[in-house]
This record gives structure tokens, sequence and C-alpha cells, in this order.
């Protein structure tokens, strides 16, 4: 299904003067995304890596993208999605335990303060981790390593700031000489359009939007996308890789990550309170019902 082309967006955004503070610490009283931290909680999250590092090969993502690109599990709006994720708890996250519709409506909320008149990126951020429904029975109960986590491409080399990187030694692509080199097997300056990303809940969730026809600008579709390429937004890694309306969306992606690593609390937001202004932004950029 075509999407619809937005107009050029101005560069200018207004910010309130009830600005949100970014935090020092996280929910458990630690710096953010430490995976160096001593904790039973960490040492989850480095095991839920070893296992992504090694299961996730160019010819999985392949073959799981072909796999859900059908969208024929379930039909149902975005709310009822949101509301599914109460039921799902991330593994790989070392910086929160709560359910996940309380981080989708603290991002959310945290940046609709600082940009009150970009009501796409409001909704942005409630919708960009729905697709950790993957990890339901109804999506396809799929492993966590195949659905959370920080993401990364395939069919290249492994760039040392990916996060346990020492666990691609056992992922079969690493033996791949035609993979094991910057570029592998891209072209520089191909657009991340045109990479293989690790297969999760980002891509899938970009998948159901583009299909289902939303009319969100392209800049939240990339937001979407790549929210956990943090090799990329982070750490400066496959910028070689990136044309140049990557690099015109990156400044969104720079300026949601903000909110969408640091809102994480243990305060929580008032579900009934919010969930009409939602709802309306929801009517506005997608059809009532959508097929996953």
């Amino acid at each position: 299904m075509a999407i619809t082309k937005q107009p050029e967006r101005n560069n200018k955004v207004v910010k309130s003067s009830d600005a949100f503070v970014a935090p020092d610490i996280n929910a458990f009283g630690q710096s953010f995304r430490d995976y160096n931290a001593e904790s039973e909680r960490q040492k989850g999250v480095e095991e839920f890596y070893r296992l992504n590092h090694i299961n996730q090969t160019y010819d999985f993502v392949e073959k799981t993208r072909e796999e859900y690109k059908k969208l024929d599990r379930v039909q149902m709006s975005i709310w009822e999605c949101c509301e599914l994720l109460n039921e799902v708890v991330d593994e790989s996250d070392p910086d929160l335990d709560e359910p996940q519709i309380q981080h989708l409506l603290q991002t959310a909320e945290a940046i609709r303060k600082d940009y009150p008149n970009e009501d796409w990126l409001h909704l942005t951020a409630l919708i960009h981790d729905l697709g950790k429904v993957l990890l339901l029975p109804k999506f396809g109960g799929l492993p966590q390593w195949a659905v959370v986590g920080d993401t990364h491409p395939l069919g290249c080399a492994f760039d040392e700031s990916i996060v346990h990187h020492k666990y691609f030694k056992d992922n079969p692509d690493s033996k791949n000489p035609a993979y094991n080199n910057k570029n592998g097997i891209y072209k520089e300056g191909c657009g991340l359009e045109n990479v293989m990303i690790s297969w999760g809940h980002d891509d899938y969730m970009y998948m159901v939007a583009k299909e289902n026809g939303t009319t969100l600008p392209e800049a939240g579709l990339f937001v979407i996308r790549y929210h956990s390429f943090y090799p990329l937004h982070k750490a400066g890694a496959y910028t070689h890789l990136m044309n140049e309306e990557d690099r015109k969306n990156m400044k969104w992606l720079h300026i949601f990550n903000k909110y969408d690593l640091y809102s994480k609390s243990k305060v929580q937001v008032d579900i009934d309170k919010v969930k009409p202004y939602y709802l309306s932004l929801i009517n506005k950029y997608f059809p009532a019902k959508l097929k996953w």
C-alpha cells in the first residue's frame, strides 16, 4: 500500500518552557545503558545479547522479514496493540522492568511537553515499541533475542561499538569473507533502506505502519525503524552507508532518542487521562484497523 507523501517539514521546532529534564540515573538507581554493572538483571541482559549475536544472521533476517511481511496474523487498532503491551517486559533493557505501555506513554508525554506542535512525534513515541507484541503467541511467540535489544546491520563487519560484541565470534556470518569488511555486500552511501538490519520490533512496526498506509511523515517512520540502532545514532558507526535522506532524518532520531532513553521511570502515567489525546492522533494518522 502506498504511503502518502508528506510536505517538506520546517526545520524549526517549538519547544515549551516546561522542558523535560533528563535524569542522571535509571529506575534501578544506576547510570543508563550501563552494560557492565554487576546485578542479576545485567547477567540476564548479557545472556540475551549472547543469543542475539549468535542467532541473528543475514539468512535468518531475510526469511523472517518475508514471513512477517504477509501481515496475516491479527487485525486490530493501534490502541488495542498498546494495551497488549501490558503483557510484555523487555529482558534486554538494563534500565526498566515496567510493563511496556508505561514506557510508551512516558516517552510520548515527555516529547509532548517539549515539542507541543509536533503531534506526529508524540504518536511516533507512543507506537515506536509496539512491535514487541512479536513476543506474544498470536504473533508467533518469537524469542526475546529476535524481538528486542539494540539492532545492527548484517552483510558487513560487526562494528566494535555493538554491545557485547565478543559474542559475534560464534555467529556463522563471521565466517563469511563477503561480510567481513566495512562495506560488506553494500556500496558506500547506498542508504539504510537498502541495508539488512537485524530483525526485531523496530523493523516489524515500520513494516506494519507503512503497509497499512499511515500518513506519518518519513521522519516518523525512520525513527520507528532505527530507534534501536544504537551503533549508528549513539556511536556513529555505519554512517558511511547513509544517504542524504537518512542524514536529514537523523536529526529527529537524535531528538527522539533522548526521550526514549531518559524518560524511563517508576512514575506512572495516568492512562485514562491521556488516552483521548492519543486516540485523536491515531485517528489522524492511521486507519481504524490494521493488519499485523
